[in-house]
């Protein structure tokens, strides 16, 4: 699991920049896990944005805001609408601030995406789902996790979503499955990678599952969405 933070009360973002000869022109805001109550800000925050940064990926990992945590272990009945609300506000705060320096960060304002994990993606699609469509992600990747309070309204035209999730996730399969048949429901197409096992919270973890590979494919959807290579005007 590596590091993890708590008692998060000022927002952070930690630039991941790639070097120029390799930058693509691509962001990616990245929120870790952790029910709200805590962030795994190494296995699902620093990891990820440094195998993305060698491809040349920019990536600002966000250090959002959690309640309290008070005792052992994650907190039983939690509200997750209100546990999470702070971290959504600081991602879609953090959409706004990575577009305003995108030039100073080599990054296009219309190339910029949020990846989140577990409390992470209820962040992710709470910045997705938010009602300006121009404030939106160009991308979204919720890695195993969705809302896990009220389904919100889901819009039509929603940017290029990215899924991975396992099949024998024991915390959240239910709400993630939800979240996307709601995603088609309303007309979307997320890409899906559904894996045999690999467990909740997989994310960097070699376990000698496919879900080892998730980023890789990650990757390759990038690429397909034309995503990973630089833009050459």
């Amino acid at each position: 699991m590596g590091r993890v933070l708590f008692n998060v009360v000022t927002p952070t973002l930690t630039l991941y920049l790639p070097d120029k000869g390799k930058a693509t022109g691509t962001g990616i805001i990245v929120a870790p896990g952790g029910s709200c109550v805590a962030l795994a800000i190494e296995h699902e925050g620093t990891r990820v944005a440094s195998w993305l940064q060698e491809k040349g990926i920019a990536v600002f990992v966000l250090k959002y805001r959690i309640p309290e945590k008070k005792g052992e272990g994650i907190p039983q009945g939690l509200n997750f609408d209100e546990q999470c609300k702070y971290g959504i506000a600081d991602g879609i705060q953090a959409m706004k601030v990575a577009r305003q320096h995108a030039a100073e960060w080599g990054v296009a304002p219309d190339r910029i995406g949020f990846m989140g994990f577990s409390a992470g993606a209820m962040v992710t699609s709470g910045v997705l789902l938010q009602p300006d469509p121009a404030a939106r992600p160009n991308f979204a990747a919720p890695i195993y996790g969705s809302p896990f309070g009220v389904m919100p309204k889901i819009p039509a035209d929603l940017p290029p979503i990215f899924m991975a999730w396992a099949q024998d996730d024991g915390l959240v399969l239910e709400p993630i499955e939800k979240f996307y048949d709601a995603l088609k429901a309303a007309g979307n197409k997320p890409e899906a990678h559904i894996y045999r096992s690999g467990e909740h919270g997989f994310g960097m973890k070699k376990q000698g599952t496919t879900s080892d590979h998730w980023i890789e494919e990650f990757y390759w959807w990038l690429e397909a969405q034309g995503l990973a290579h630089r833009v050459v005007k």
